[in-house]
């Protein structure tokens, strides 16, 4: 049986990994940021000068984090004590085995894409939960209210034609089958973007919760 194919990583220059690690995983974390920016006078109303100096400690934090991606700094152990650390900490000790005979450490364009993105998540929400009082906040709270949204009108579109569709499949002749597909073809195309905002949204509510 032939060997699996490697992962996909950001090594593969204009790739899709290369490319979500080079532009659109820092814009999640300039936008995180500015969030944390923006809700400073709500800090502030609520928790005086501290949640000030925890703003700022966040936003040190997730620039830091910014920088170590962007010159593909080596991926470092999670420190705050949490209930899935070591779980994060022993796959790394993993990926960091994996290269071992190379002579590389796991680094942000150097391992396995998905997980450096899910990495990436779970470091800001590590920024955050080392910033009290305001650990509890949700950086993504307002993107995931948007793109629950305006999501709803493309599901409900979809789901009604699918039961439409359900209820004439018996009737349809091949060609009309064949059409069909091709149409449910196009349609995932256009849902595909709005099932990937589904997908973020349900990571980081897990990560919220845990």
């Amino acid at each position: 049986m032939a060997d699996a194919p490697a992962s996909l990583s950001g090594q593969d220059v204009g790739s899709f990994a290369y490319l979500t690690i080079k532009d659109r995983i820092p814009l999640i974390l300039t936008k995180a940021i500015d969030t944390l920016h923006r809700h400073k006078s709500e800090f502030f109303e609520k928790h005086g000068e501290e949640g000030i100096e925890a703003e700022k400690k966040a936003i040190s934090l997730l620039s830091k984090l910014r920088n170590e991606l962007q010159t593909d700094k080596p991926i470092i152990p999670l420190v705050a004590n949490y209930v899935d650390t070591d779980i994060w900490n022993q796959y790394l000790e993993y990926q960091q085995s994996l290269l071992r005979e190379s002579d590389r450490t796991p680094s942000w364009f150097y391992s396995p894409w998905l997980y450096v993105e899910c990495y990436l998540y779970r470091r800001i929400h590590e920024a955050i939960i080392q910033s009290p009082p305001v650990n509890d906040f949700d950086v993504f709270k307002e993107s995931k209210d948007q793109n629950f949204f305006e999501s709803q009108e493309p599901g409900i579109t979809l789901c009604t034609h699918l039961q439409e569709f359900k209820s004439t499949i018996e009737d349809l002749d091949a060609n009309q089958l064949k059409t069909e597909f091709f149409h449910l073809l196009q349609v995932k195309n256009v849902f595909f973007t709005q099932f990937y905002k589904y997908q973020y949204c349900a990571y980081t509510v897990f990560i919220d919760q845990y």
